[in-house]
């Protein structure tokens, strides 16, 4: 049986209209959320390092836009610089929108890669998932409490050298997916971005170090046809590890990975493909 297209599916506009609505009832949800949104930003930096990541912002591989990965690594810039020394108080949140807000021209935002219907077009202000996935890895390395997590494709263009484990997949789109984490600890944390040329560096500051480290592992990456279409599929975990024994204190399963490949299907690592 085909299935019916949704309203927003129908057309651009009718997208443009769907969207809006879900921004508008984002807005409304967000005047009754007794979250307390943190605001504060420091340049003194925190002393303790939780976590930290770094990354090339831009991709170069067989089929990925060159100008589309320039425009993403000026609009990271941009937003990164909205965040940078951000201090988050104990039972304060963090939200990515509320921090950057609306991606605009007037703001110096170009067109990048986003995802609208499960297809890879431009829009403005597009790239900046990279930049909540980010945060996302180092939220993953600390004791705090994530609890808003959206997840799109990690398998959007091929790997560059060896596969890391979340190195994509954290989607966030103004403003009704928004990434959000709340400091459940007794001590202030501090999120620091910043880019230099193409590198996009992170930290999570604390004022003191947490009795825990975590790391992430993946088990069972490989790609796999269902129908027409070919899949990425792996489970990744969480160690917990005590700082004090050096003993892994649990193993949790944070993602069950099932996603869409939306590159070039020729240019799925032969290996990597299971029957």
């Amino acid at each position: 049986m085909k299935r019916k297209k949704l309203f927003c599916e129908i057309n651009p506009t009718c997208y443009k209209i769907a969207l809006e609505k879900q921004i508008i009832r984002r807005h409304i949800t967000d005047l009754f959320c007794k979250d307390k949104i943190a605001k504060n930003k420091s340049d003194e930096k925190l002393p303790n390092v939780v976590s930290e990541h770094s990354s090339n912002m831009i991709k170069r591989a067989p089929g990925v836009n060159l100008t589309h990965q320039l425009n993403k690594a000026e609009n990271i810039d941009i937003a990164g610089k909205c965040i940078n020394g951000i201090i988050i108080r104990p039972g304060e949140t963090f939200s990515f929108w509320k921090t950057v807000g609306k991606t605009t021209k007037r703001k110096g935002y170009k067109e990048g890669r986003i995802i609208e219907n499960n297809r890879l077009i431009a829009g403005l202000g597009g790239g900046l998932c990279n930049l909540g996935n980010t945060i996302h890895l180092l939220l993953l390395h600390s004791p705090l409490e994530i609890t808003e997590f959206h997840k799109h494709s990690d398998a959007l263009a091929p790997d560059e050298g060896k596969r890391k484990p979340f190195a994509a997949g954290t989607s966030v789109c103004y403003n009704f997916m928004d990434y959000r984490f709340k400091n459940n600890t007794d001590q202030n944390v501090q999120l620091l971005i910043w880019c230099e040329g193409e590198e996009l560096f992170a930290e999570l500051r604390s004022e003191k170090p947490f009795p825990y480290r975590y790391e992430l592992i993946e088990e069972d990456h490989h790609f796999k046809k269902e129908g027409e279409k070919y899949f990425r599929n792996s489970k990744i975990y969480r160690n917990v590890i005590d700082r004090g024994t050096n003993e892994t204190v649990k193993k949790e399963l944070i993602l069950d990975n099932h996603s869409e490949v939306l590159f070039d299907y020729d240019l799925i690592p032969k290996e990597l493909i299971k029957a």
